[in-house]
């Protein structure tokens, strides 16, 4: 049976580590209202680019060819690229994300594209030290992507990501990351990156009669419009995993912080049962060698 001086330690760690749960909750807290800020701030900017590109396709009068929306006439090669967070303490983020990206290769891909080779770019530790237990091959990989990132950084990731598309060191691109809903709800998803889908445009109604001069000709315009709605929207999906990371530390915490006040209060309640049944042990001993001395006179 555990001793007073041990419960009473033991309740002394479990405060300590209180303390710092609470910590890292506020602090999750703080970077999470940042982190959606940068979302929101992105949001505008995703929107009028996709607008703008979709009023010129609408407006051409011959279809319109590009090396990233244009589709391979062979499937051969498949890169995944995977998002996850560098630290962990935040409950299973990572994992329903890895768990995700296993079961949409086991059911998916490998499905529809039996002859292909899977190839992983993982962005974050935590999926990089997962995938580097697997027989799939890592063909590129970054970590310390957290809230200090500037869009000039994943520029550099994305641009060597569409030039093997070009180069045709991979037909198919996916990205995987976990989107942030809210401060509970965060879920798994994945979309394709490249060939970007010329779908995924929503098209602008036709309806009013506008007559727009386009500065160069649309083709050159589209040229350049088109790379840039694609680095924004990998852009999108990592704040996004940043976002849903702190949230999920958040809720991580503060169920920790939770759990510890619980401990606490059980802990307490042993150690007050303890001294109790200590007393009474006290008090017996005393009264029994009371009673003992009387006996012997």
């Amino acid at each position: 049976m555990a001793t007073l001086r041990d419960i009473k330690r033991r309740i002394g760690s479990i405060i300590s580590i209180q303390k710092i749960t609470q910590a890292m909750k506020m602090v999750a807290t703080a970077k999470l209202r940042k982190a959606q800020t940068k979302v929101e701030n992105a949001r505008p900017y995703f929107n009028k680019l996709e607008s703008s590109i979709s009023t010129i396709l609408s407006s051409l009068e011959m279809d319109f060819t590009h090396p990233l929306i244009t589709a391979k006439t062979d499937i051969n090669s498949l890169a995944l690229i995977v998002i996850s967070s560098d630290r962990g303490m935040c409950g299973s983020f990572n994992t329903h994300l890895l768990k995700d990206v296993t079961a949409t290769i086991e059911n998916k891909y490998k499905a529809e594209y039996p002859n292909a080779r899977i190839q992983i770019i993982p962005i974050g530790k935590k999926a990089l030290s997962f995938f580097s237990k697997t027989s799939y091959q890592i063909i590129d990989q970054y970590t310390n992507i957290n809230d200090n990132t500037d869009f000039t950084t994943i520029k550099s990731i994305i641009s060597k990501i569409k030039d093997g598309f070009i180069n045709n060191q991979f037909d198919l691109v996916f990205v995987h990351n976990m989107e942030f809903l809210n401060i509970i709800k965060q879920l798994p998803q994945s979309y394709q990156l490249l060939p970007f889908p010329s779908t995924n445009i929503k098209k602008t109604s036709s309806s009013f009669n506008l007559s727009y001069i386009f500065e160069p000709d649309k083709k050159a315009i589209l040229n350049e419009l088109i790379p840039k709605l694609i680095d924004t929207k990998l852009w999108s999906s990592i704040l996004n995993s940043i976002a849903a990371e702190h949230a999920a530390r958040r809720v991580a915490m503060d169920n920790a912080t939770s759990n510890a006040t619980d401990l606490i209060k059980n802990l307490n309640l042993v150690y007050n049962k303890v001294r109790q049944a200590s007393i009474t042990k006290e008090i017996i001993e005393i009264v029994s060698g009371a009673n003992a001395l009387k006996g012997n006179r």
